[in-house]
């Protein structure tokens, strides 16, 4: 299996963001955004998770926010990628429908016959 990056047990990831072990396997069921890697029963948590994790504290610790308004508020904001809002749909729709007639496109170049 090939790595990339650091990655940190529950104990580890634990220190790293001040956040219980307990409290950590609980967000992973609350929260998409938080996937560890696993090995056997081992998680592995990656730097992007960590990052998330800390987001996810400051908005309930700091910011005083439910979980159900903190799913939401990531949701909105995307995952880490500088917190760049999400393309809404309208503006996605054109270019998928393009990509699709391109795809249509080859497959009848390539059912051509030779």
């Amino acid at each position: 299996m090939r790595q990339q990056g650091k990655y940190y047990r529950i104990g580890e990831a634990s220190r790293v963001t001040g956040v219980e072990p307990h409290v950590l396997r609980y967000w992973e069921k609350e929260f998409r955004e938080i996937r560890p890697h696993r090995v056997g029963r081992q998680r592995l948590y990656r730097e992007a998770d960590l990052e998330v994790i800390k987001k996810i504290k400051a908005l309930l610790y700091d910011e005083g926010m439910t979980i159900a308004g903190a799913k939401k508020k990531l949701r909105n904001t995307g995952r880490i990628k500088g917190d760049l809002p999400r393309k809404k749909t309208a503006e996605v729709a054109p270019i998928l429908h393009q990509i699709q007639h391109e795809l249509k496109t080859i497959l009848e170049i390539l059912d051509r016959p030779k």
